[in-house]
């Protein structure tokens, strides 16, 4: 709060106090009975000794002594009062009598030969009184021009707009092809009136969130050094009917007046559905909204110099004026990034941030499959605060392992207790996993296994495919669900019972396989789509799905369901009979370790054990253990190996003696 605020917050303070003092000082005079003398009668009381208390007070002015006082009898609040001619006689009489019955006596100054107190007293209160009078009345109006201004355009200004430049949005290389026209013409306008060109009135940003949309806004206004103003569509809906087409026009005679400029709409789904259908009919308000948006932008002239950039995740609930010609008629869709795009965006956000020689972005990248910008910052984010809590100098591979895994997951429950049994199914579980990742070129392959639980799991495999690919082919999927399934089928072969922890390794498989028959068309029923997802307006998104068949063909397609899993589920079968040392051996490393990742996998898979385990497989004979025997066990070995004379060597002879007769053995 700065020093105005507080001047301003505090003054109705300050007037308040003043206020209840003078009421209180108003009752306090009310309460106060005053009798009023003559001087005769002042001086006969005084006379008799009734006076107790006198005060004197010259009026200059009015040539006249004021006195007041207290005598014999009177109560608490009871007090006299007279006034005599300004003489000396007077005040020689008063003071012959105070010295004769030695009553208290008071002489004060004129109160009017002070400038100060006669401004005190005279002109002070009118000028509080007329200054509370303006401040209420001016904070009156004020309140009531800001209740009248619900109408205004809620659009703010953005002033760090202009240091997001291009360099700042990674792993968005076409998209910003896209939209550099724009930026052309923020610049040169002129350039493409000369050609006669329409540069588009509107761009519609589309993906899912956190891909960059708003970043790309920003850029786009930074590179162009134009004003950037952003507004959410939810600012223009509000309760009264004609509110939401009042703040359109004002923002729209804002940015006529700011021109050239880019105004951005974010999430602009809220006020641009589409209008008066659906379950429930319309919105009167944001239906009026939405046509004095549509009429403002088919109002622009030809090139005015405003550019609309507008940013959603549901194109497919917008009102189809909206993405006409003339409106928003270019649309941009701002995907995921493929591992290139994460690198680089990882490069962004990993300026500011210390890392150890060792770590290496592009294998962050590949661990990330899936992950938005801004899941990515968040990654790293995660893991800097991970090294701060550590007391680390730098960022190691172990935050970033972590970080990803909290992104995923959530954090590791370490205080979690399992029973031996159960560490000893997941183990087996995850186990299964792997091996089908191992053995199948199509199954997804396992980058991390660890059995301590996170979120609601009490292991976590991070299985990801061996490529990131835009087609998949029917073997892939199937081989998907095998894995998926390998899981369970551990657990059924190792204890002969099964368990609850594959539930979403089926709810996974399930999913492919209904999708393989039902749109894809890799099933014996043929190349049919039965089914499309079909999202709602009004119900809410994927309410229901369009099943175009009859009951006959219903029964067909969970046949074929089955059919698949069934299959994968043998297949599975055999592939982990036949590789049950690599599944013990995956088991019992996790049952140790509770943690191994991709690379340590394949060297366990290489040679029978953990990098930093010794080789336990060497032989009983080897030179290094010869040393370690007692003499006795040497001269038996001597013995054995017909040795001459070995009863009469030492210890160390013994040891030379059976090295030699070993490589003659070899030779």
């Amino acid at each position: 709060m700065n020093r105005k605020q507080m001047k301003r917050n505090f003054l109705p303070y300050v007037f308040l106090a003043l206020f209840i003092v003078g009421v209180l000082f108003l009752f306090d005079s009310l309460n106060q009975k005053v009798n009023v003398l003559t001087y005769d009668e002042f001086m006969d009381m005084a006379n008799q000794g009734k006076i107790t208390e006198v005060q004197i007070v010259p009026k200059s002015r009015a040539s006249v002594y004021e006195i007041r006082g207290i005598a014999d009898g009177y109560n608490e609040n009871e007090t006299f009062f007279l006034r005599v001619p300004l003489s000396n006689d007077v005040l020689s009489e008063v003071l012959d009598v105070q010295k004769k019955y030695d009553f208290k006596l008071d002489t004060s100054p004129d109160p009017e030969s002070s400038t100060f107190l006669l401004f005190l007293i005279n002109v002070l209160p009118m000028v509080i009184l007329i200054g509370g009078v303006f401040f209420f009345i001016t904070r009156q109006m004020g309140s009531a021009n800001k209740s009248m201004d619900f109408g205004k355009s809620r659009a703010k200004l953005n002033p760090d707009s202009n240091k997001v430049t291009f360099k700042d949005v990674a792993g968005l290389d076409e998209e910003k092809e896209e939209v550099q026209e724009l930026i052309d013409f923020l610049k040169e306008p002129k350039k493409f009136q000369r050609l006669g060109a329409r540069i588009p009135k509107g761009v519609l940003l589309v993906g899912p969130p956190g891909t960059g949309k708003t970043l790309l806004a920003k850029a786009v206004a930074g590179e162009a050094n134009v004003p950037f103003y952003f507004i959410s569509g939810s600012d223009f809906v509000e309760l009264f009917v004609g509110v939401g087409a009042s703040r359109v026009r004002d923002m729209f005679k804002q940015a006529k007046h700011n021109a050239p400029c880019l105004i951005f709409i974010d999430e602009i789904d809220a006020v641009g559905r589409q209008r008066g259908s659906g379950i429930g009919g319309g919105h009167d308000e944001r239906e009026q909204t939405l046509n004095q948006l549509l009429t403002e932008m088919d109002g622009f002239g030809a090139n005015e110099g405003i550019i609309i950039i507008a940013a959603t995740n549901r194109p497919d609930v917008l009102d189809p004026a909206l993405l006409r010609p003339g409106r928003f008629d270019r649309q941009v869709t701002v995907n995921l990034p493929d591992k290139k795009g994460r690198e680089e965006i990882l490069a962004v956000h990993a300026r500011n941030k210390i890392f150890e020689d060792n770590i290496k972005l592009s294998n962050i990248a590949s661990r990330t499959v899936g992950f938005s910008g801004a899941d990515l910052e968040n990654l790293l984010n995660e893991a800097a605060l991970l090294a701060v809590r550590r007391n680390k100098a730098a960022i190691s591979m172990e935050e970033l392992d972590e970080a990803h895994d909290r992104v995923i997951m959530g954090p590791a429950k370490k205080s979690h207790k399992y029973t031996e049994h159960e560490k000893k199914v997941v183990a087996y579980h995850e186990a299964g996993h792997a091996v089908l990742g191992l053995r199948l070129s199509g199954a997804n392959e396992v980058q991390k296994i660890t059995i301590i639980p996170r979120g609601n799991a009490g292991g976590y495999n991070l299985m990801l495919p061996k490529e990131e690919t835009y087609l998949s082919t029917k073997t892939e999927l199937l081989e998907t669900i095998s894995g998926l399934l390998a899981g369970r089928v551990a657990e059924e072969t190792i204890f002969g019972e099964v368990t609850t922890g594959a539930h979403n390794d089926f709810e996974k498989a399930t999913k492919i396989a209904r999708s393989m028959v039902t749109e894809y068309g890799m099933s014996d029923l043929g190349p049919v789509q039965f089914e499309h997802q079909e999202s709602s307006v009004f119900l809410g998104r994927d309410y229901n799905k369009s099943r175009n068949f009859s009951g006959q063909v219903a029964f067909e397609i969970d046949q074929e369901q089955r059919k698949i899993i069934n299959e994968c589920y043998e297949i599975t079968k055999k592939i982990i009979n036949e590789n049950l040392d690599l599944l013990d051996l995956i088991a019992n490393t996790l049952l140790k370790y509770e943690t191994i990742t991709k690379e340590q996998i394949e060297y366990l898979v290489e040679h029978g054990h953990m990098p930093n385990e010794e080789d336990s497989t060497s032989d009983d004979d080897q030179t290094p253990k010869l040393s370690d025997l007692s003499l006795n066990e040497l001269k038996d070995m001597a013995k054995e190996r017909n040795i001459k004379n070995y009863n009469k060597m030492k210890k160390e002879e013994l040891v030379k003696a059976l090295e030699e007769y070993s490589e003659e053995d070899e030779l």
